[in-house]
């Protein structure tokens, strides 16, 4: 018997309030994604991109259609779905074994069981010299490692990373692509993982879904057929390249898209930048 999808996304739609009139952030967004399937989501700025995490998240509620987890309708959040976002959102005052350790304490673990998970997801993601450290005396990628250890530690069936390593340098941002695949192959979660960065959806990705703006829905979903693991020397292949520019190619070339659809609001043809501007 077929297994049904991990996340059942079904005509979502999703408006917020404006003086004059509703703002459609997302208008009939149906997706499906699989049991331990990494799946990145890329497109223009204002294409529902994070509103569709945070449905899914239960962090905000549709305004039609649903969202299901293992076939249970999201109402509101759960520790079954972390969420990890640019910012670390670590605790100052906590260190880093003991921000891995909280959500296990809430989750009225026993002592022995919370050291024992959080000292392995501590050491899966390499921060074991640094366990008894406070954020402040962290790089930023130590600070995501810690919050990506955090999340995989209270066990949850999907992991929602909304562009998790945004905010970070080129070479510390490749280096943690890696560190997020390896956990992943290690430890097998459902992810789904926000990004602006067309090489990091390709590289992360058994699928990318490219979103469309005004109003956010999906306008094509890339199957990205390379295989794991995933090395940076990977980025040089032709057939990654390949799949590069297909992903850039459909975000992209969205400008004219909303050029067009700013016509039709507005009854004007949208005036063309002069160059230089």
């Amino acid at each position: 018997m077929q297994r049904l999808p991990k996340i059942q996304v079904k005509n979502l739609k999703k408006t917020f309030p404006l003086k004059d009139q509703n703002f459609v952030a997302l208008d009939g967004v149906s997706l499906d994604i699989q049991d331990e399937e990494f799946v990145t989501v890329v497109g223009p700025s204002g294409c529902g991109k994070t509103t569709l995490l945070n449905v899914i998240a239960g962090l905000e509620k549709a305004s039609g259609g649903e969202v299901l987890v293992d076939s249970q309708k999201v109402s509101g959040p759960s520790p079954e779905r972390g969420v990890i976002f640019q910012q670390y959102a670590l605790f100052p005052w906590l260190t880093v074994r003991e921000n891995v350790e909280f959500g296990l304490k809430l989750a009225k673990k026993s002592k022995k069981e919370t050291r024992e998970t959080a000292s392995h997801f501590i050491e899966l993601v390499g921060l074991t010299q640094f366990a008894d450290a406070l954020p402040k005396m962290l790089s930023g990628g130590m600070k995501q490692r810690c919050a990506l250890a955090r999340a995989y530690a209270v066990n949850p069936k999907l992991l929602l990373m909304d562009e998790p390593f945004g905010a970070l340098d080129a070479l510390t941002r490749v280096n943690l692509q890696g560190q997020l695949l390896q956990t992943w192959q290690s430890e097998k979660r459902t992810v789904m993982f926000i990004t602006h960065d067309v090489d990091e959806a390709v590289f992360l990705a058994n699928r990318v879904v490219v979103m469309a703006a005004k109003p956010g829905r999906i306008k094509e979903i890339i199957e990205v057929d390379l295989p794991y693991p995933r090395h940076v020397d990977l980025r040089l292949t032709p057939r990654f390249g390949e799949l590069r520019n297909r992903v850039w190619s459909a975000v992209y070339s969205q400008e004219l898209d909303l050029a067009s659809y700013g016509e039709q609001v507005s009854g004007q043809p949208t005036q063309k930048k002069k160059k230089g501007n």
